[in-house]
């Protein structure tokens, strides 16, 4: 570590208390991207972010987006001169993060109020920050924040050429990024994206995300007969549509977990032993991953333990199944129709157009005479990989493993994270995701928490990893 570095993990471990209040002042702010009535809540937050980032330094503006509802706008910034580095060759990274925040229902729920923030002690003894937002994305963001906050009060300069995208649009399908990308590839194409909306694996193992899942989300409903029918009338001769999709589900899995859809697995394949021996050492076993939800065994392919069936292997999910009559006491009936929301996770390698055709074409395969179907589609995103051969990876790795005093790993994640690959789409580079989030800080969720540890060591590890990235 140098002495410039030094330097400025001085000053934020000196100035904890203010970085924490300008948290609380962001966290305040209601911007709940999902509900009209918070439309001018969503605007405040990013005029909030807009005027810190001014403050700092940077020119920074409100951008408005049109292609698609709710259009909240995008936060922009660039430090003012990133021209004058880049011309000497310096790195040149944008940070991406978002504003905007989950509903808070059930707000019963809440032990205080989700927009008051507020620091409590945890079922372990350590210090959270509770509201919403607080961890996905608020409290992330801001360490991001504060570490330009510390570099810019010490040094008068960032040791990188630093831009911001801050999007406010994450947590209600996000459908403005990918063209508002594409409109300003020219403005915001970087060397690298830096994405801070993950977690970490164990409170101690700090991490780089290196792969997300994509998604298939199709929702279908089998139709028969033109309306219920009595099931001892027409039991047995009439098509049952709810049995006929169970069978169709049922068909999708094989005895040992595998996905039958012709085609599905091109393009998969294993991480190293290295890798998977990282893993093993975080997850020693399914219950690692599983106990804190009440579960034991890994229930899909096998062959894979339960965390790499999670981060590097597809799966098919039902995420929702109804049909015929379900309220109080019986009815003896044939339904006419029957639904079904179902989702394949995808892992880099795979088409998530291909699969979902091949998803349709197996239902209609299946379907008998007097049967037919409708298809609803809910989005398909690709699965996202960063390269190996990234030389960012190493030098953030490296920064990571000094703050926390334990080897970074690189680690998956099996949900999706569109950005990702939406800045590779739109702008040709990689982004390296690291978060300083934990397992149990309830995003989305009713007291959603940040632990006080996590954003200030997330600050010092910013820190460090903008000055390793600058050599």
């Amino acid at each position: 570590m140098t002495e410039k570095t030094a330097a400025v993990l001085q000053y934020v471990d000196a100035n904890r208390k203010e970085a924490l209040e300008r948290l609380m002042a962001l966290l305040r702010i209601p911007s709940i991207s999902t509900q009209k009535n918070h439309k001018d809540d969503c605007r405040r937050a990013a005029g909030w972010l807009v005027d810190e980032l001014q403050g700092l330094g940077f020119t920074a503006s409100l951008r408005e987006v049109s292609w698609a509802e709710p259009g909240h706008p995008m936060v922009v910034g660039h430090d003012e001169d990133n021209a004058g580095k880049k011309d000497a060759g310096q790195t040149h990274v944008l940070f991406y993060g978002h504003y905007d925040v989950q509903p808070t229902d059930p707000d019963a729920l809440w032990q205080t109020d989700p927009f008051e923030p507020c620091i409590r002690k945890d079922g372990e003894g350590r210090e959270v920050i509770v509201a919403r937002g607080a961890s996905d994305d608020k409290g992330q963001v801001m360490t991001f924040i504060e570490a330009c906050r510390a570099w810019k009060a010490v040094h008068g300069d960032l040791p990188v050429a630093v831009s911001f995208l801050l999007e406010g649009e994450e947590e209600s399908g996000g459908e403005n990024l990918l063209p508002f990308l594409r409109a300003n590839s020219e403005e915001l194409k970087a060397d690298v994206a830096l994405i801070c909306d993950t977690a970490m694996p164990d409170r101690q193992t700090p991490a780089i995300t290196t792969s997300l899942r994509g998604t298939v989300a199709e929702e279908i409903e089998l139709v028969a007969a033109r309306q219920d029918l009595h099931s001892g009338m027409y039991g047995n001769a009439a098509a049952n549509p709810a049995f006929l999709l169970c069978r169709i589900i049922s068909g999708l899995r094989d005895e040992t977990g595998r996905i039958t859809l012709p085609g599905f697995y091109d393009g998969v394949s294993i991480p190293d032993e290295r890798t998977r021996q990282q893993w093993r050492q975080l997850y020693p076993d399914d219950l690692a991953l599983l106990g804190e939800v009440g579960l034991s065994r890994a229930a899909g392919e096998q062959g894979f333990s339960a965390i790499e069936q999670t981060w590097c292997r597809p799966s098919f999910e039902v995420n929702g199944i109804g049909g015929g009559y379900r309220d109080d006491g019986f009815k003896t009936v044939i339904p006419a129709r029957a639904s079904a929301k179902l989702s394949f996770r995808l892992v880099p390698g795979q088409d998530p157009l291909k699969i979902r055709e091949a998803f349709r074409a197996y239902v209609r395969r299946s379907l008998p005479d007097d049967v037919s179907v409708n298809f609803i589609s809910h989005g398909a995103s690709a699965g996202f990989a960063v390269s190996r051969e990234s030389a960012f990876l190493p030098a953030t790795l490296s920064a990571l493993s000094e703050e926390w005093g334990k080897q970074a790993v690189t680690t998956g994640c099996g949900g999706s994270i569109p950005v990702a690959e939406e800045v590779r789409d739109a702008l040709g580079m990689d982004a390296l995701m690291v978060g300083f989030a934990q397992a149990d800080d309830r995003i989305h969720s009713p007291n959603e928490q940040y632990g006080l540890e996590s954003f200030h060591r997330g600050i010092r590890s910013w820190v460090r990893i903008l000055a390793a990235l600058a050599r």
